[in-house]
């Protein structure tokens, strides 16, 4: 029999996050820090919408670029929030999470050999959406010296003449790292100069601890050249609901929900009846888990600190990356013995790309009892390897 798979597909290796996931998922008290997924239940009120749109019936399709109603209330959000905008028609259309909008956006823009700038510790997704989009990832390895942050130096000597895309990962998974307005600037003139579109994941752009979010999108002369992608899984605790969104010139959202028309036909009706009410009532909810995670991570660096480990300040996400260099251990050696010793499961820097080798991912979406029990088990085990 000939061999049923696609060869492109087969050199795709599997999320490195989930290996630890489903460990732990079958070990008895033991704690995860491991999974990016809030830990708060998504707000009533969106809740109650969404039950009373499945009581109405309203369990039907709706437009390929999703409810009118939910588009102008994005629309609304994001002028509202970060300065942008976007036309409800044309401009934005409701995808089935933020990954969805990922895909889409690199099939919609990529020709074969097409070089996409994709810098690292990243998002898994990125990399392998290039390639099945049949474009080039051209990694650029962020620096723990700069924060994890893209430098223009560091753009400028990635770029050759087949660069079509940047991939702008702030705020950062897994480092927690943000890019200020006057960096992203920077950004923005290299990229106006050498005619570089961008792929901006603002997924975390609720969770920024130090000032507003800034969307590159908002600097003159990048607008028509961005492709913005958000969503409700983090800012609004709706990991489930899988609802997200693009926002995009016309020219390439019309290709982008051309794609998903035939792939996917529509998001989940009654998530977006229930995203409507999240994006008009909850702004408070959505402070309130801020100022929860703003305390979690405060706490974790600090005890962080306080055990000697090197760890520079993340101001976004719901995520810290220590460095664990020092105790000649791998990454993934780390993680799977701190798993197996202490019953604590945390992410190899290495599941984001080479250059996270010597750190790990910890999240801290997850009860501060649980995060005292776990860096409490972390310094036990740390001062085993000394």
């Amino acid at each position: 029999m000939r061999n049923p798979l696609s060869d492109k597909i087969v050199t795709i290796q599997p999320s490195g996050i989930r290996k630890f996931f489903d460990i732990v998922s079958e070990m008895k008290d033991a704690i995860s820090l491991g999974v990016g997924e809030p830990d708060f239940d998504t707000p009533w009120r969106i809740r109650e919408e969404g039950i009373y749109s499945l009581e109405k019936g309203r369990t039907y399709y709706t437009s390929n670029s999703g409810l009118k109603e939910l588009r102008a209330e994005i629309s609304n959000y994001l002028n509202r929030h970060y300065g942008l905008s976007y036309e409800p028609d044309g401009e934005i259309f409701v995808t089935v999470g933020g990954s969805e909008a990922i895909d889409l956006a690199f099939r919609a823009m990529l020709n074969p050999g097409d070089e996409v700038i994709i810098p690292q510790p990243s998002y898994v997704s990125y990399l392998p959406c290039v390639v099945l989009a049949d474009g080039v990832p051209v990694i650029v390895d962020l620096q723990e010296e700069n924060e994890f942050k893209l430098t223009a130096r560091e753009l400028l000597d990635a770029i050759t003449p087949k660069t079509k895309i940047l991939v702008l990962p702030f705020p950062n998974n897994p480092t927690g790292a943000v890019m200020t307005g006057q960096e992203l600037e920077e950004i923005a003139r290299i990229c106006i100069e050498k005619d570089i579109f961008v792929v901006s994941d603002e997924i975390y752009s609720e969770l920024t601890y130090c000032g507003k979010h800034c969307s590159i999108a908002s600097i003159d002369g990048m607008k028509e050249r961005t492709v913005v992608i958000n969503g409700f899984s983090k800012s609004h605790a709706m990991t489930g609901w899988r609802l997200g969104y693009a926002c995009a010139p016309k020219l390439i959202l019309s290709q982008m929900v051309k794609i998903h028309q035939f792939a996917i036909m529509c998001a989940p009706t009654n998530s977006q009846y229930a995203a409507v009410e999240g994006l008009r009532g909850c702004d408070d909810e959505v402070a309130k888990m801020r100022s929860e995670y703003d305390g979690r991570r405060r706490f974790m660096l600090g005890r962080l600190r306080e055990m000697g480990l090197k760890c520079f300040e993340p101001f976004g996400a719901f995520y810290i990356f220590p460095n664990i260099a020092q105790f000649g251990l791998t990454s993934d050696e780390f993680a799977m013995r701190f798993l197996e010793e202490q019953r604590v499961a945390v992410v190899p820097g290495t599941a984001f790309g080479a250059s996270g080798e010597g750190f790990l991912r910890m999240s801290y979406a997850s009860s501060l009892e649980n995060l005292k029990t776990a860096m409490e088990r972390l310094e036990i085990f740390i001062n085993t390897l000394r």
